[in-house]
């Protein structure tokens, strides 16, 4: 019986560079043995960091390797569900990066494969594995701050000056709500367990892709009001209102990067709550439980039925917005 996962990554990614590639590399029962890019420039620096690294020249050559068992997929995200696929039809388990889709319909695709193959495939949703969101969540089940009555999200950066980033560009599927809008959907369901009733949106289109998104999402219990945007000074922050107080979350998304890892409480009562998360590393948590999950079965966190109804909310936003979005059939 295996007891270690060794890991593949189908591209040179900046993600798998900075957090993913470092996050499997500490992780206990994970190592990183493969890369795939026909780029020599692009592998160097994954060489440099992780001696005796394997270089394959193409991603379908890195699936056929017998000695990896799990791949991570940064590819451009039109790209995800093919190379998911592949991945399982190749016997690797796959935790690819979101958007795993463009639409919903085809995470069922991926989850017929999943059943089929027996293999683990998911999303990686970081978010999920962060201390603060869980905490966060058992705060507002408990009842913590009374009755939830209205969510309140934001996540926008600029990178307006850079046309050829993929996030910019609509042949590859790129975004912002794709890209970041994601997230405080993906948090308010972690959070509530709810789906949404009904969504009315509004997008700033750019270049052929949503620049900026506002959106008014209505569940059973309560409202979400968020924005999204690649066009505006960066900030990110959520808030669960509720008639007793709220939480707040002062770096949702970007955990440690944007700001400290943060949960205020503060209650009608004049009681403040702060608590703070220090080094959580999330990446390494979410890679941790991918390997629980391959080597001893246990349930992984973030589902690709999870996912799917993420998507089915992004695929009703752009609905809402009267376009189905960017790269949506690519």
């Amino acid at each position: 019986m295996s007891t270690i996962v060794r890991w593949g990554v189908l591209g040179a990614a900046k993600i798998g560079r900075e957090h993913l590639c470092p996050a499997i590399h500490l992780s206990e029962r994970g190592v990183f043995s493969a890369l795939a890019t026909r780029s020599r420039d692009k592998a160097q620096p994954f060489m440099d960091s992780y001696p005796g690294l394997k270089v394959h020249e193409s991603y379908d050559a890195l699936l056929a390797d017998p000695e990896i068992d799990a791949v991570y997929i940064p590819l451009p995200n039109n790209m995800h569900v093919e190379w998911t696929q592949k991945a399982l039809d190749a016997g690797k388990h796959v935790l690819c990066e979101k958007p795993i889709a463009l639409q919903a319909g085809e995470i069922d695709t991926l989850i017929a494969a999943r059943d089929r193959t027996g293999l683990v495939a998911a999303e990686a949703f970081m978010v999920t594995h962060h201390p603060q969101w869980h905490f966060v969540r058992d705060q507002v089940r408990s009842g913590a701050i009374g009755r939830l009555q209205f969510v309140q999200g934001a996540f926008s950066f600029d990178n307006a000056a850079e046309p050829d980033n993929i996030r910019n560009r609509a042949d590859v599927g790129g975004g912002a709500l794709r890209d970041i809008g994601v997230y405080p959907s993906v948090t308010t369901r972690f959070v509530t367990g709810q789906e949404p009733l009904n969504v009315q949106s509004a997008i700033e289109w750019d270049r052929g892709i949503d620049a900026t998104a506002t959106v008014l999402a209505r569940f059973p219990d309560f409202t979400l009001q968020f924005y999204c945007s690649m066009r505006l000074g960066a900030r990110q922050e959520m808030v669960f209102h509720g008639d007793e107080g709220f939480v707040r979350v002062t770096a949702p998304f970007n955990a440690g990067l944007y700001d400290g890892e943060t949960v205020e409480i503060r209650r009608n009562d004049g009681i403040t709550t702060t608590r703070r998360f220090l080094n959580a590393q999330h990446y390494l948590r979410q890679i941790e439980a991918f390997n629980r999950s391959v080597l001893d079965g246990d349930p992984f966190p973030c589902t690709l039925e999870f996912s799917r109804d993420n998507q089915v909310m992004i695929d009703m936003i752009y609905a809402a917005a009267g376009g189905e979005g960017a790269g949506a059939s690519a």
